[in-house]
């Protein structure tokens, strides 16, 4: 914990005083070292928060003071300070409106699963209903993207290690969900499929998991990469891509530019309204908890693991 002084905002920014904060993956990664941003140190992290507008730059004028708004991608927590503190300044136009019916909590959470989810789903075009397989589907991405999925028509697919995660995944719109430490699961998956294969894979994993996911695919199959928390991939087989014309592209909504992000964020919105689907929370820590909700994000959450900034 550290002390620093109040942030200003410039031209075209907002001051955004935090209510609530949400941990992601990268979050950890850039803290060690191992993501490309090099942010000047001492770094604030924190990519997704919501909170109220507490000041406006000069040439402002869709956010005023008092709007409650959600962070939605950017450079905050990346290169510049992020959302891990009490107030954070933004540009206003990387700030956004959450549902009403959504918690402050939910809507801290939002933001970058969903973007995520949404570009892993949509990056190979459009899909018509297919049959989509989530690696690490409890987490927060997974969560979003079986959410968004299912709202799309697609048969969505989910992995996870615990039983009472594959139940909450199924209530949230997973037709099946296997444990991939069960070595039958892919006997499991194509027996469950019947005459289908896996049309998409959103992999959040990779690890020794990645081999297995490819050979789920069908022909013309692809796999979005979302994270690598099982760490890198060993004697990976290239030729297992070849005879089924397999495509492997990564996920990254930082090549969003602002009015792409804001388009999706709006698809979003509308998906999600078809079917009442909302973020969820695993687990909220207080301010000074930190740490331990670190912890908690890499013992694998339910959902999104949140800092309540207000108990600071």
């Amino acid at each position: 914990m550290g002390e620093v002084p109040d942030p200003q905002p410039g031209p075209g920014e907002a001051v955004l005083e935090l209510h609530y904060a949400a941990l992601n993956p990268a979050d950890r990664y850039l803290a060690e070292g191992q993501y490309p941003a090099k942010p000047a140190i001492p770094h604030i992290l924190g990519r997704d928060g919501f909170g109220t507008v507490a000041a406006v730059g000069a040439d402002v004028r869709d956010v005023r003071v008092g709007d409650r708004r959600a962070v939605l991608r950017g450079e905050t927590g990346v290169s510049k300070p992020g959302t891990f503190a009490r107030r954070v300044v933004v540009p206003a136009q990387d700030l956004v409106e959450a549902p009403p019916s959504w918690s402050e909590a939910e809507s801290a959470s939002a933001t970058l699963v969903y973007l995520t989810a949404l570009q892993a789903l949509n990056q190979w075009g459009e899909l018509p209903p297919s049959v989509v397989l989530i690696t690490g589907a409890s987490g927060g991405v997974g969560v979003a993207a079986t959410q968004l999925g299912a709202a799309l028509g697609h048969t969505i697919i989910g992995l996870s290690r615990s039983e009472e995660k594959a139940k909450r995944l199924r209530e949230l719109g997973a037709a099946a969900v296997f444990d991939p430490e069960n070595a039958d699961w892919r006997k499991q998956l194509k027996e469950f499929l019947k005459d289908k294969r896996v049309d998409l894979a959103i992999d959040n994993i990779g690890g020794p998991l990645f081999a297995d996911v490819i050979e789920t695919l069908g022909m013309w199959g692809k796999v979005s990469v979302v994270g690598r928390l099982a760490g890198p991939v060993p004697d990976f087989n290239t030729s297992t891509l070849l005879f089924r014309r397999i495509r492997i592209g990564g996920v990254a909504v930082g090549t969003y530019s602002n009015p792409e992000a804001r388009t999706a964020w709006q698809k979003i919105m509308n998906l999600l309204s078809r079917t009442g689907a909302k973020p969820l929370v695993d687990h909220v820590f207080k301010f000074a908890e930190l740490p331990q909700a670190f912890d908690r994000l890499k013992h694998g959450p339910m959902g999104k693991v949140v800092i309540d900034v207000k108990s600071a």
